[in-house]
């Protein structure tokens, strides 16, 4: 089994900025760039499938994979096995004035409870619960709509579980750009060994974010 966690980051300078539509087309063609660097040839709608709930696949590889994007990051996760699947999701930092209203809506009570008592006004413990929640939607081909059902990742003593949830285990990153822009990534693996997918960096140019300064703050 061969596991990974793709990241690309593009410019995240001022002036290089464009519509929030435009940006989010950009991101997701440099996650399709990174999926095609990966597989060592370009990758184009051919060679894709999808499921009934529309999840993309690789009909012809035992090879499966998970995009997201978010900010100036491009993620992939990716993993090479028979029955493999994975999931994956990214999510800048940054303050959310909805973030209790969602929290309410989609988390159990002891993720809010977890939530409530982050010591940290950006909300990262927000951006925890929600990204592992994603990792676990895109892995099963589900909606934002059905997180309302994902099982908790917070248990009884008000602590991020350490053990793997329904066969399936996680990990949690916090990347922390030169500009002190913080990203929370989530992955998630079904079928496989309990591990760490290896980090690899696809930017073109030299990475805002470094590999040194990142931090595997949960993995569970």
């Amino acid at each position: 089994m061969s596991y990974y966690l793709n990241l690309s980051v593009l410019s995240n300078n001022q002036n290089d900025r464009q519509k929030k539509s435009d940006r989010s087309k950009l991101l997701s063609a440099e996650a399709r760039r990174i999926l095609s660097l990966c597989e060592g040839r370009p990758i184009t709608d051919d060679d894709i499938a999808r499921e009934a709930s529309g999840r993309p696949f690789f009909p012809c590889l035992d090879t499966d994979f998970s995009i997201s994007h978010s900010g100036a990051l491009a993620a992939v996760s990716l993993v090479r096995g028979k029955n493999l699947r994975t999931g994956c999701d990214v999510e800048l930092v940054r303050p959310r004035k909805r973030a209790g209203e969602i929290a309410r809506e989609f988390f159990t009570s002891q993720e809010r409870k977890y939530i409530e008592s982050d010591k940290r006004p950006d909300g990262t413990r927000f951006y925890q619960i929600w990204t592992l929640k994603e990792c676990f939607l895109k892995l099963h081909g589900l909606s934002v709509f059905d997180m309302i059902g994902v099982p908790s990742f917070v248990n009884g003593e008000g602590s991020l579980l350490n053990t793997g949830l329904n066969q399936i285990s996680f990990n949690l990153y916090e990347f922390i750009g030169n500009d002190e822009e913080r990203y929370i990534v989530a992955t998630a693996l079904q079928g496989g060994e309990e591990c760490q997918p290896e980090i690899r960096w696809f930017s073109k140019n030299f990475p805002e974010l470094s590999t040194t300064n990142h931090t595997n703050t949960t993995n569970f």
